[in-house]
C-alpha cells in the first residue's frame, strides 16, 4: 500500500509542478496546446496498427474492431479537443454601475483520472484530451488488466513535446493506487469510469478529503425498445450489435430488450438465429466477431448470471455455456421470457447475455424501462416519428438512440442519469468538467490611460 501511495505522491507532485504559475505549460499559448494535442493524434494514427495489436492483446476484443473502430475514434477525439484549445471563451456581463465585468474559464489544476479495462485506449482519449485542451495536468491510473496501450501512448506524449509532468500514467490496483488518487489532498478533480459501486467510494473519498470535483461515468442496464412497426431486420441486427459488441462488456449495452407482443415470437426467433451465427474465436482472426472476456473473474461472473437466469425461470434460447476448451470464451447467450424482477433483468451482467422481455403498450414499456437505478443509455426502434419522440422523451437516460445503437461522436455529450453517474464527457459539455469559471469585476475609473502611463514612464 505504501508503495502505491509513494508512486501516486510522486506523480501528483510532478503534475503540480507542471501546473505551477509561470511553468512552461501555464505560459504556453492555447493554440500551441492544440498543436501538441494534434501532434499526439498524428502519432497515434501513425502507430495505429501496433496500438490495435496491444489493445487486442490486453483486452481480448477482435483486432478488426480495435483497428477499424477504436483507433479511428481515439484519433478523432484528440483532434476534436485540439480544435477547442483556443476557442473556449468567457463572457462580458453588463452590471449596474461603472464596472467592467467579464468571466474567464481557467483550468482546474491537477486532474486524477481512473479508466476501465473495456475500452482502455478510448477511455484514455475521452479523459486526457479535454483535460489538456483546457490547460490542466493529469495523473491517470489505468486498469490493472489492460495497461499496455496507455503506457505506449505515454511514450508518444513525451515524443511529441508535452512538457515534463503534464501527463503522468500509473499502473496499479484500484483499492490501492486508485484509492490513493481519489483521496489525495493535492488532486483538484477526479474523473472515473467504472462500476457504480466504486463510484460511491470515489464520491466518499472526495467528501472526506478536499472536496475535489468529481465526474463519474458508471454502470447501466439500458433498455432497448422494439415497437411492433419497427423494421424487423434492422431491429434484430442493431439489438444484436447493441448487446454483443465488445463481448457484451459495454456500460451502455442494450441488456434489457423490450419487444412488443405482436412481434415478440418472430423477434426472438431471429435473434436466436443471429446469435448462433456469431463467430467466437481468436481475436486476431479477422473473421472473429467475439473474443474472450477480459479475465477469469469476469468470465466466472457472467457464467454465474447465466446460472441465475436459468434458476429463476428465464427461458434459455441458445448459448449459456463455455465456447472453447480453454480461455475465457462464452457462447453468445439469449434468454426469452425474462421477467422484470429476475436478477438478470436488474443487474449489470457485462457479458454476451441477451435478455428479451415482452410488453404491450408504449406507456407500459416506458414505465418498466425506467424502473431501474441506472440511466445511462436507451434505444427505441420504430418507423413512427411521433412514437419515437414519445418514448425518447419519456426515458430517463443520458443518451437515447432511435433506430440505431452505440453511435458515438466526439461532438456529442455522453453520461448518465441516476446511479449511472454525474457530469458529461465528450462535446463542449466535456470541457465544463475541466474548468473553473472566474468572474472579474473592475472599476472603469481605477485605471490610467496608455498616454498617462507613457508620460509617467518618461517622468521616471
Amino acid at each position: 500500500m505504501l508503495y502505491f501511495q509513494a508512486d501516486v505522491d510522486k506523480a501528483v507532485k510532478a503534475a503540480r509542478d507542471a501546473f505551477r504559475w509561470g511553468s512552461p505549460w501555464r505560459r504556453m499559448d492555447a493554440s500551441h496546446r492544440g498543436l501538441l494535442i494534434n501532434r499526439l493524434a498524428d502519432a497515434i494514427e501513425r502507430n495505429a496498427a501496433y496500438l490495435a495489436e496491444l489493445e487486442t492483446l490486453d483486452n481480448g476484443k477482435p483486432y478488426a474492431i480495435s483497428y477499424t473502430v477504436d483507433l479511428p475514434t481515439v484519433v478523432k477525439c484528440f483532434r476534436y479537443y485540439a480544435g477547442w484549445a483556443d476557442k473556449w471563451e468567457g463572457k462580458t456581463i453588463p452590471i449596474d454601475g461603472d464596472y467592467f465585468c467579464y468571466t474567464r474559464h481557467e483550468p482546474i489544476g491537477v486532474c486524477g483520472q481512473i479508466i476501465p479495462w473495456n475500452f482502455p485506449l478510448l477511455m484514455l482519449a475521452w479523459k486526457i484530451a479535454p483535460a489538456l485542451a483546457t490547460g490542466n495536468t493529469v495523473v491517470m491510473k489505468v486498469a490493472e488488466q489492460t495497461p499496455l496501450t496507455a503506457l505506449y501512448v505515454a511514450s508518444l506524449i513525451k515524443e511529441v513535446g508535452f512538457p515534463e509532468g503534464v501527463v503522468n500514467i500509473l499502473q496499479g490496483m484500484g483499492p490501492s493506487a486508485g484509492a490513493a488518487i481519489a483521496r489525495h489532498m493535492d488532486v483538484d478533480k477526479l474523473a472515473f469510469t467504472g462500476s457504480t459501486e466504486v463510484g460511491h467510494l470515489i464520491q466518499q473519498a472526495s467528501g472526506t478529503s478536499n472536496l475535489k470535483k468529481v465526474t463519474l461515468e458508471l454502470g447501466g442496464k439500458s433498455p432497448n425498445i422494439i415497437l411492433s412497426d419497427a423494421n424487423m431486420e434492422d431491429a434484430v441486427e442493431q439489438a444484436h450489435f447493441g448487446l454483443f459488441f465488445n463481448q457484451g462488456q459495454c456500460c451502455c449495452a442494450g441488456s434489457r430488450t423490450f419487444v412488443q407482443a405482436d412481434i415478440y415470437d418472430e423477434f426472438v426467433e431471429r435473434s436466436v438465429e443471429r446469435a448462433r451465427k456469431r463467430v467466437v474465436g481468436n481475436p486476431f482472426d479477422l473473421k472473429t466477431e467475439q473474443g474472450p472476456q477480459v479475465d477469469q473473474e469476469q468470465f466466472n461472473k457472467i457464467l454465474g448470471y447465466i446460472s441465475s437466469g436459468k434458476r429463476e425461470g428465464a427461458k434459455l434460447m441458445c448459448g449459456g455455456g463455455v465456447a472453447a476448451d480453454r480461455g475465457y470464451f462464452i457462447q453468445p447467450t439469449v434468454f426469452g421470457d425474462v421477467q422484470d424482477n429476475m436478477t438478470i433483468a436488474r443487474e449489470e451482467i457485462f457479458g454476451p447475455v441477451m435478455q428479451i422481455m415482452k410488453f404491450k403498450t408504449m406507456e407500459e414499456v416506458v414505465t418498466r424501462a425506467n424502473d431501474t437505478k441506472y440511466g445511462l443509455a436507451a434505444a427505441v426502434f420504430t418507423k413512427d416519428i411521433d412514437k419515437a419522440s414519445y418514448v425518447s422523451n419519456g426515458l430517463r437516460a443520458g443518451t437515447v438512440w432511435v433506430n440505431c445503437y452505440d453511435v458515438f461522436a466526439s461532438q456529442a455529450p455522453f453520461g448518465g442519469y441516476k446511479a449511472s453517474g454525474n457530469g458529461r464527457e465528450l462535446g463542449e459539455y466535456g470541457l465544463d468538467n475541466y474548468t473553473e469559471v472566474k468572474t472579474v469585476i473592475a472599476s472603469v475609473f481605477g485605471f490610467i490611460s496608455g498616454a498617462e502611463k507613457r508620460t509617467q514612464s518618461l517622468l521616471e
